[in-house]
């Protein structure tokens, strides 16, 4: 079983590409899980027709223990497996312990052994690596990170935090960077810009997505771009992707 992590300042199309990943992940034969770690709980949604799915928080406060796998393990587009760890509500509580909570649900549950999946997908907000922000990649949750960014500066910046995070967990045999991901926005420079960042971290631009309306429009049917159109130029960007990281 692979097991990644995909971190990304909010806003940044993070769970975009990874939804997109997850699809493309299914559409080549993989068995796929996604977990999405966010508060918002919308990781998942472009993989169940723009829904939003009961999340693990919210089952627990709901049922208490008992809880099954059924109550918060959902199957999506093409047979990917999607979960949303949820959080509190704005102002009241941590949501890094929201992800703790869940995430020991799961394993309580033995949900990876059940579903047996190929590959788990992890996708967390970058804007802060807090303990639950970063349980992902300790305790052998992922194995490797891969840093969704644009040009702009402040995810830039989140990108160039998260490397930090993850270098500190590296020489204790936790996850590695494996690169940043260029999801564009046309800003004025930005291969150059996000080029310049990778080499700052001793990284590398690991696969770049150019900017497509088709994406959004995707989204606003409430699919991903593999679903609406698995032919197009943006599907095959995708499936590159795909095929990048199950080699890896």
């Amino acid at each position: 079983m692979k097991k990644i992590a995909i971190y990304g300042k909010g806003g940044i199309g993070k769970s975009t590409t990874t939804s997109n990943l997850s699809a493309a992940l299914s559409h080549l034969g993989y068995k796929v899980m996604q977990i999405g770690c966010d508060p918002k709980a919308d990781s998942t949604k472009n993989l169940v027709g723009g829904k939003f799915i009961p999340t693990v928080l919210d089952v627990m406060n709901k049922k208490g223990d008992d809880v099954d796998l059924e109550d918060i393990v959902f199957e999506g587009y093409n047979g990917v497996l999607c979960v949303e760890a949820g959080g509190p509500t704005p102002g009241v509580g941590c949501a890094g312990r929201g992800i703790i909570a869940a995430f020991e649900k799961l394993e309580e549950l033995d949900a990876f052994k059940k579903y047996n999946p190929d590959i788990v997908i992890y996708d967390v907000l970058g804007d802060v690596v807090c303990g639950g922000f970063s349980m992902p990649i300790r305790n052998g949750y992922a194995q490797d990170v891969y840093i969704v960014t644009s040009g702009e500066m402040m995810s830039m910046y989140a990108a160039s935090n998260i490397s930090t995070a993850v270098n500190q967990f590296k020489n204790r045999g936790y996850a590695n960077l494996k690169g940043l991901i260029l999801n564009a926005k046309n800003v004025e420079d930005e291969k150059e810009l996000v080029s310049k960042l990778a080499n700052e971290i001793d990284s590398q631009v690991y696969h770049y997505i150019p900017r497509d309306k088709v994406v959004q429009i995707s989204e606003n049917n409430g699919n991903t771009v593999i679903q609406e159109n698995n032919t197009c130029h943006m599907a095959n960007i995708y499936i590159d992707l795909a095929k990048k990281i199950i080699n890896e």
